[in-house]
């Protein structure tokens, strides 16, 4: 029981409940349905980007183009939606997903073919893809006018009792929890961020999960790219500006090591709800946005130090049981 209660994601669940009972006793509309209904809305986005940068972080890497990848991908499908608004919707997100293969393929080529420092890699690609929304789109926006109402309403719409999007946050969820625990590759990629020198010598192709895990978070960041300006009915050159930065800290906040090698993807989820729930609480109780990126980098550096001592910790205990 007390190793239950230990555990990174039981302790996220009861900082949620605790946090949740504060806010309504400052802002008690908090606790509407609508409201946390907003929530999950926000919330799913962030959810199926932060998923493609667990896979990145537990292979020891980072990704910091995520957001400009959406960014771009957003772009792309929104004027091909005004170019072509005849194009069946489902054709459009598979532009969407192949978009965001290209562009995290080419992160996962650099990284895993030329061996450039993933934190590199992609501080580079981040600002070549932003650029590459200011040629795309000649400094335009793309706004709701110029959109099918098809194309704007998927993510609104409620065919199975919930919205699309979070229909969609729950699908990504569940093929990547499959995909991590049940399957080799899955395995492979936890094995990888261990120690990639032990996993070679085990047979583990490096290079390929290396470029594995980059492309799948460009898929993953394309698909968002379609869902971010369907749901907000717009595309702006700033899409999504900063989004990188919540992916990471909702990944540290879950107990994702940055390391690598550690991490779940329900920690992810309930950090990236957190995150959700301390910036609708914010707003609601009328903080002023750049207060708001300051305490998030402040839950970012908080949850570095937890992980840090909890790492810490782990390894003194694993230390004094092979000494017993």
């Amino acid at each position: 029981m007390i190793e239950f209660l230990k555990r990174r994601e039981v302790t996220l669940t009861i900082v949620l409940v605790v946090l949740m009972a504060i806010i309504t006793l400052r802002a008690p509309d908090f606790i509407k349905l609508d409201n946390l209904y907003d929530i999950l809305n926000d919330s799913s986005i962030l959810v199926i980007v932060c998923t493609g940068q667990l896979l990145v972080i537990l292979t020891g890497g980072i990704d910091l183009s995520v957001a400009s990848t959406l960014g771009f991908t957003g772009m792309s499908v929104a004027l091909l939606n005004h170019a072509a608004p005849g194009l069946p919707l489902a054709l459009i997100i598979l532009v969407a997903a192949a978009i965001g293969f290209v562009m995290g393929s080419f992160n996962g080529l650099l990284v895993s073919v030329f061996n450039i420092p993933p934190i590199i890699t992609t501080l580079g690609t981040l600002s070549i893809y932003r650029g590459f929304i200011v040629v795309l789109s000649g400094g335009a926006w793309v706004s709701a006018d110029k959109m099918t109402p098809a194309f704007r309403n998927f993510p609104h719409a409620y065919p199975l009792g919930m919205t699309n999007l979070i229909a969609a946050a729950l699908l990504v969820f569940v093929v990547f929890f499959a995909f991590l625990y049940l399957s080799r590759t899955g395995r492979e990629v936890y094995g990888v961020g261990g120690s990639p020198l032990a996993a070679q010598y085990v047979g583990i192709n490096v290079r390929k999960i290396r470029y594995l895990v980059y492309m799948l978070s460009g898929v993953l960041a394309g698909i968002s790219g379609y869902l971010w300006v369907s749901r907000y009915a717009s595309a702006q050159n700033d899409t999504a500006t900063g989004l990188e930065l919540q992916t990471v800290a909702a990944c540290v906040i879950g107990g994702v090591s940055i390391a690598g090698g550690s991490g779940t993807i329900v920690g992810v989820a309930l950090g990236s709800i957190l995150l959700g729930v301390v910036n609708n609480a914010l707003t609601l109780v009328h903080i002023s946005p750049f207060w708001q990126t300051a305490i998030q980098g402040f839950v970012i550096l908080l949850a570095i130090i937890v992980n840090s001592v909890m790492d810490r910790r782990n390894q003194e205990q694993m230390l004094r049981r092979r000494v017993l």
